[in-house]
Protein backbone atom coordinates (compact mmCIF):
# COMPACT_ATOMS: atom_id res chain seq x y z
CA UNK A 1 0.00 0.00 0.00
CA UNK A 2 2.70 2.49 1.14
CA UNK A 3 4.69 1.89 -2.72
CA UNK A 4 1.10 2.35 -4.34
CA UNK A 5 0.59 6.05 -2.52
CA UNK A 6 4.06 6.81 -3.12
CA UNK A 7 3.92 5.77 -6.81
CA UNK A 8 1.04 7.96 -7.47
CA UNK A 9 1.54 10.65 -4.54
CA UNK A 10 3.76 13.12 -7.44
CA UNK A 11 0.56 13.26 -9.89
CA UNK A 12 -1.69 13.60 -6.82
CA UNK A 13 -0.11 16.84 -5.58
CA UNK A 14 0.60 18.11 -9.57
CA UNK A 15 -3.51 17.80 -9.81
CA UNK A 16 -3.93 19.70 -6.47
CA UNK A 17 -1.36 22.50 -8.21
CA UNK A 18 -3.57 22.84 -11.01
CA UNK A 19 -6.42 23.76 -9.15
CA UNK A 20 -4.41 26.25 -6.83
CA UNK A 21 -4.28 24.11 -4.22
CA UNK A 22 -0.98 24.42 -2.05
CA UNK A 23 -0.25 28.15 -2.66
CA UNK A 24 1.45 27.94 -6.22
CA UNK A 25 -0.50 30.08 -8.51
CA UNK A 26 -2.36 28.36 -11.93
CA UNK A 27 -3.89 31.44 -13.86
CA UNK A 28 -2.24 31.12 -17.38
CA UNK A 29 -3.73 34.75 -17.84
CA UNK A 30 -4.88 37.60 -16.56
CA UNK A 31 -7.86 40.02 -17.63
CA UNK A 32 -7.19 43.89 -16.67
CA UNK A 33 -9.73 46.98 -17.31
CA UNK A 34 -7.82 49.78 -17.33
CA UNK A 35 -8.60 53.26 -17.73
CA UNK A 36 -6.09 54.79 -21.10
CA UNK A 37 -4.05 57.40 -19.30
CA UNK A 38 -1.51 54.70 -18.70
CA UNK A 39 -1.82 53.06 -22.11
CA UNK A 40 1.87 53.08 -23.29
CA UNK A 41 3.67 51.47 -20.21
CA UNK A 42 1.10 49.46 -19.21
CA UNK A 43 1.19 48.08 -22.85
CA UNK A 44 5.15 47.19 -22.68
CA UNK A 45 4.87 45.80 -19.13
CA UNK A 46 2.22 43.46 -19.80
CA UNK A 47 5.00 42.07 -22.50
CA UNK A 48 7.32 42.35 -20.08
CA UNK A 49 5.47 40.25 -17.79
CA UNK A 50 4.59 37.73 -20.08
CA UNK A 51 7.81 37.03 -21.44
CA UNK A 52 8.70 36.65 -17.57
CA UNK A 53 6.31 34.27 -16.59
CA UNK A 54 4.63 32.98 -19.01
CA UNK A 55 0.81 34.67 -17.68
CA UNK A 56 -1.28 36.04 -20.83
CA UNK A 57 -2.43 39.63 -19.64
CA UNK A 58 -5.08 40.83 -21.83
CA UNK A 59 -5.84 44.70 -21.23
CA UNK A 60 -8.93 46.57 -21.64
CA UNK A 61 -8.80 50.16 -22.39
CA UNK A 62 -11.38 52.80 -22.10
CA UNK A 63 -12.33 55.64 -19.91
CA UNK A 64 -11.84 55.20 -16.67
CA UNK A 65 -15.69 54.59 -15.78
CA UNK A 66 -16.49 53.28 -18.58
CA UNK A 67 -14.24 50.02 -17.85
CA UNK A 68 -15.24 50.52 -14.35
CA UNK A 69 -18.69 49.32 -15.71
CA UNK A 70 -17.66 47.24 -18.05
CA UNK A 71 -15.93 45.07 -15.23
CA UNK A 72 -18.97 45.14 -13.32
CA UNK A 73 -21.41 44.41 -15.78
CA UNK A 74 -19.67 41.50 -17.15
CA UNK A 75 -18.34 40.35 -13.43
CA UNK A 76 -15.27 39.39 -14.48
CA UNK A 77 -11.22 41.08 -14.45
CA UNK A 78 -8.68 40.19 -12.35
CA UNK A 79 -7.57 43.83 -11.87
CA UNK A 80 -8.84 47.42 -12.30
CA UNK A 81 -6.05 50.12 -13.09
CA UNK A 82 -7.96 53.39 -13.79
CA UNK A 83 -6.45 57.08 -14.86
CA UNK A 84 -7.31 59.15 -11.28
CA UNK A 85 -8.00 58.15 -7.83
CA UNK A 86 -11.95 59.60 -8.29
CA UNK A 87 -12.92 56.48 -10.19
CA UNK A 88 -10.36 54.41 -7.70
CA UNK A 89 -12.79 55.69 -4.92
CA UNK A 90 -15.41 54.64 -6.52
CA UNK A 91 -14.68 51.03 -6.65
CA UNK A 92 -13.60 50.98 -3.35
CA UNK A 93 -17.22 52.20 -1.92
CA UNK A 94 -18.79 49.69 -4.13
CA UNK A 95 -16.81 47.08 -3.36
CA UNK A 96 -15.83 46.39 -6.73
CA UNK A 97 -11.99 46.23 -5.48
CA UNK A 98 -9.98 44.91 -2.47
CA UNK A 99 -8.60 48.15 -1.21
CA UNK A 100 -6.10 46.87 1.02
CA UNK A 101 -4.58 45.85 -2.18
CA UNK A 102 -4.41 49.29 -4.09
CA UNK A 103 -1.12 50.82 -5.35
CA UNK A 104 -0.62 54.37 -6.78
CA UNK A 105 1.57 53.78 -8.98
CA UNK A 106 2.36 57.52 -11.17
CA UNK A 107 1.41 60.80 -10.92
CA UNK A 108 -0.09 62.96 -13.62
CA UNK A 109 -0.29 66.68 -14.13
CA UNK A 110 -2.63 68.76 -15.97
CA UNK A 111 -1.47 70.68 -19.05
CA UNK A 112 -2.84 72.27 -22.82
CA UNK A 113 -1.68 70.40 -25.34
CA UNK A 114 -1.20 71.05 -28.92
CA UNK A 115 -0.09 70.55 -32.23
CA UNK A 116 3.61 70.47 -32.73
CA UNK A 117 4.51 73.62 -33.52
CA UNK A 118 1.51 75.33 -31.63
CA UNK A 119 0.23 76.81 -35.14
CA UNK A 120 -2.52 78.72 -33.58
CA UNK A 121 -0.46 80.65 -30.57
CA UNK A 122 -1.92 79.19 -27.60
CA UNK A 123 -0.48 80.38 -24.29
CA UNK A 124 -2.98 80.20 -22.17
CA UNK A 125 -6.11 78.98 -20.52
CA UNK A 126 -8.04 82.01 -21.76
CA UNK A 127 -6.62 81.28 -25.23
CA UNK A 128 -9.11 78.84 -25.59
CA UNK A 129 -12.16 80.70 -25.41
CA UNK A 130 -10.85 82.32 -28.93
CA UNK A 131 -13.84 82.69 -31.45
CA UNK A 132 -13.22 79.33 -34.13
CA UNK A 133 -11.00 77.65 -32.00
CA UNK A 134 -11.90 74.19 -32.62
CA UNK A 135 -11.32 72.79 -28.60
CA UNK A 136 -11.86 69.04 -27.30
CA UNK A 137 -11.94 67.42 -23.84
CA UNK A 138 -12.77 64.20 -22.84
CA UNK A 139 -15.63 63.13 -21.23
CA UNK A 140 -16.13 63.95 -18.12
CA UNK A 141 -18.52 61.66 -16.39
CA UNK A 142 -16.20 58.71 -17.80
CA UNK A 143 -12.62 59.63 -18.47
CA UNK A 144 -10.83 61.16 -15.92
CA UNK A 145 -8.51 63.71 -17.79
CA UNK A 146 -11.95 64.94 -18.91
CA UNK A 147 -13.18 65.58 -14.85
CA UNK A 148 -9.54 67.47 -14.53
CA UNK A 149 -10.65 69.47 -17.42
CA UNK A 150 -13.62 70.46 -16.46
CA UNK A 151 -12.76 71.40 -12.70
CA UNK A 152 -9.79 73.59 -14.24
CA UNK A 153 -12.51 75.35 -16.61
CA UNK A 154 -15.15 75.81 -14.01
CA UNK A 155 -12.48 77.19 -11.09
CA UNK A 156 -10.62 79.30 -13.74
CA UNK A 157 -13.52 80.96 -15.59
CA UNK A 158 -16.22 83.33 -14.96
CA UNK A 159 -19.73 82.31 -16.47
CA UNK A 160 -19.01 84.39 -19.55
CA UNK A 161 -15.78 82.22 -20.28
CA UNK A 162 -17.13 78.89 -19.19
CA UNK A 163 -19.81 79.96 -22.08
CA UNK A 164 -17.30 80.79 -24.56
CA UNK A 165 -15.05 78.03 -24.22
CA UNK A 166 -18.09 75.51 -24.43
CA UNK A 167 -18.72 77.08 -27.71
CA UNK A 168 -15.69 75.87 -29.01
CA UNK A 169 -15.85 72.70 -27.43
CA UNK A 170 -16.16 70.59 -30.70
CA UNK A 171 -15.35 66.96 -29.10
CA UNK A 172 -16.04 64.63 -25.85
CA UNK A 173 -13.54 61.94 -26.54
CA UNK A 174 -13.87 58.44 -25.04
CA UNK A 175 -11.02 58.14 -23.68
CA UNK A 176 -7.14 59.85 -22.37
CA UNK A 177 -5.80 57.86 -25.76
CA UNK A 178 -8.71 59.21 -27.98
CA UNK A 179 -8.04 62.89 -26.22
CA UNK A 180 -4.26 62.63 -26.90
CA UNK A 181 -5.12 61.50 -31.02
CA UNK A 182 -7.39 64.47 -31.38
CA UNK A 183 -4.18 66.77 -31.05
CA UNK A 184 -2.13 63.89 -33.39
CA UNK A 185 -4.83 63.90 -35.98
CA UNK A 186 -5.19 67.38 -35.66
CA UNK A 187 -9.53 67.21 -35.20
CA UNK A 188 -8.97 69.62 -32.41
CA UNK A 189 -6.22 72.76 -31.99
CA UNK A 190 -5.82 72.13 -28.36
CA UNK A 191 -7.11 69.42 -25.43
CA UNK A 192 -6.85 69.69 -21.81
CA UNK A 193 -5.26 66.76 -21.16
CA UNK A 194 -1.95 65.46 -19.54
CA UNK A 195 1.81 67.04 -19.59
CA UNK A 196 2.77 63.00 -20.54
CA UNK A 197 0.58 63.40 -23.67
CA UNK A 198 3.36 64.61 -25.76
CA UNK A 199 5.75 61.59 -24.41
CA UNK A 200 3.58 59.60 -26.12
CA UNK A 201 3.60 61.42 -29.56
CA UNK A 202 6.57 63.85 -29.45
CA UNK A 203 6.71 64.06 -33.43
CA UNK A 204 2.88 65.49 -32.96
CA UNK A 205 1.93 67.01 -29.68
CA UNK A 206 3.78 69.79 -27.50
CA UNK A 207 3.03 70.47 -24.23
CA UNK A 208 1.62 74.12 -22.92
CA UNK A 209 1.82 74.58 -19.01
CA UNK A 210 -0.81 75.92 -17.03
CA UNK A 211 -0.08 78.30 -14.23
CA UNK A 212 -0.01 76.53 -11.25
CA UNK A 213 -2.87 78.81 -10.19
CA UNK A 214 -4.85 77.19 -12.46
CA UNK A 215 -4.14 73.70 -11.29
CA UNK A 216 -6.24 72.31 -8.70
CA UNK A 217 -4.49 69.10 -8.09
CA UNK A 218 -1.91 66.81 -8.92
CA UNK A 219 -3.30 63.38 -10.55
CA UNK A 220 -2.23 59.82 -9.73
CA UNK A 221 -2.70 56.12 -11.11
CA UNK A 222 -3.81 53.35 -8.51
CA UNK A 223 -4.53 50.05 -9.10
CA UNK A 224 -5.98 47.17 -7.33
CA UNK A 225 -7.11 43.79 -7.58
CA UNK A 226 -10.84 43.17 -8.58
CA UNK A 227 -13.12 41.15 -6.19
CA UNK A 228 -14.19 39.48 -9.39
CA UNK A 229 -10.40 38.15 -9.71
CA UNK A 230 -10.58 34.76 -10.68
CA UNK A 231 -6.85 34.20 -8.59
CA UNK A 232 -6.30 36.92 -6.18
CA UNK A 233 -2.37 35.88 -5.69
CA UNK A 234 -1.91 36.14 -9.45
CA UNK A 235 -3.59 39.26 -9.91
CA UNK A 236 -1.18 40.18 -6.68
CA UNK A 237 1.93 39.22 -8.37
CA UNK A 238 0.91 41.63 -11.50
CA UNK A 239 0.71 44.66 -9.25
CA UNK A 240 3.82 43.96 -7.61
CA UNK A 241 5.57 44.05 -10.79
CA UNK A 242 4.37 47.67 -12.29
CA UNK A 243 5.34 49.10 -8.66
CA UNK A 244 8.32 46.99 -8.67
CA UNK A 245 11.71 48.33 -9.90
CA UNK A 246 11.00 46.98 -13.39
CA UNK A 247 7.53 48.53 -13.74
CA UNK A 248 8.84 51.81 -11.91
CA UNK A 249 11.72 51.89 -14.84
CA UNK A 250 9.24 51.59 -18.00
CA UNK A 251 7.09 54.41 -16.30
CA UNK A 252 10.11 56.50 -16.08
CA UNK A 253 10.78 55.75 -19.43
CA UNK A 254 7.69 56.83 -20.56
CA UNK A 255 8.36 60.32 -18.80
CA UNK A 256 5.00 59.81 -15.74
CA UNK A 257 5.93 61.22 -12.51
CA UNK A 258 7.54 58.49 -9.97
CA UNK A 259 6.61 60.79 -6.66
CA UNK A 260 4.03 63.40 -6.15
CA UNK A 261 7.50 66.10 -5.16
CA UNK A 262 8.34 65.12 -9.25
CA UNK A 263 5.07 66.83 -9.96
CA UNK A 264 4.84 69.49 -7.93
CA UNK A 265 8.59 70.52 -8.99
CA UNK A 266 7.17 70.09 -12.65
CA UNK A 267 4.63 72.14 -11.73
CA UNK A 268 6.65 74.76 -9.78
CA UNK A 269 4.18 74.77 -7.04
CA UNK A 270 2.78 72.18 -3.98
CA UNK A 271 -0.57 70.99 -4.27
CA UNK A 272 -3.03 68.40 -3.05
CA UNK A 273 -2.82 64.66 -4.30
CA UNK A 274 -5.97 62.73 -5.48
CA UNK A 275 -9.19 63.24 -4.18
CA UNK A 276 -12.14 63.31 -6.07
CA UNK A 277 -13.97 66.30 -8.22
CA UNK A 278 -18.35 66.26 -8.16
CA UNK A 279 -19.20 67.51 -11.80
CA UNK A 280 -21.32 70.10 -11.90
CA UNK A 281 -24.96 69.49 -13.16
CA UNK A 282 -24.34 71.71 -16.61
CA UNK A 283 -21.85 69.29 -17.80
CA UNK A 284 -23.82 65.77 -17.24
CA UNK A 285 -25.64 63.86 -19.94
CA UNK A 286 -24.04 66.66 -22.53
Amino acid sequence: MHRVMTKFLPAFLGLLAGFGVGGASAAESLLVYAGAASKPPTEEAARLYERKTGVKVELVFGGSGSVLSQMKLARQGDIYFPGSSDYMEKAKRSGDVYADTEKILVYLVSAINVPRGNPRGIRTLKDLTRPGLRVAIANPETVCVGTYAVEIVEKAFGAAEREAFRRNLVNYTESCERTATAISLKMADAVIGWSVFEHWDPARIETVRLPAAQVPRIGYIPVAVSRFTRDRKAAQAFIDFLAGPEGRTIFARHKYFATPREAMDWLGAHKPVGGEYALPAGWVGK
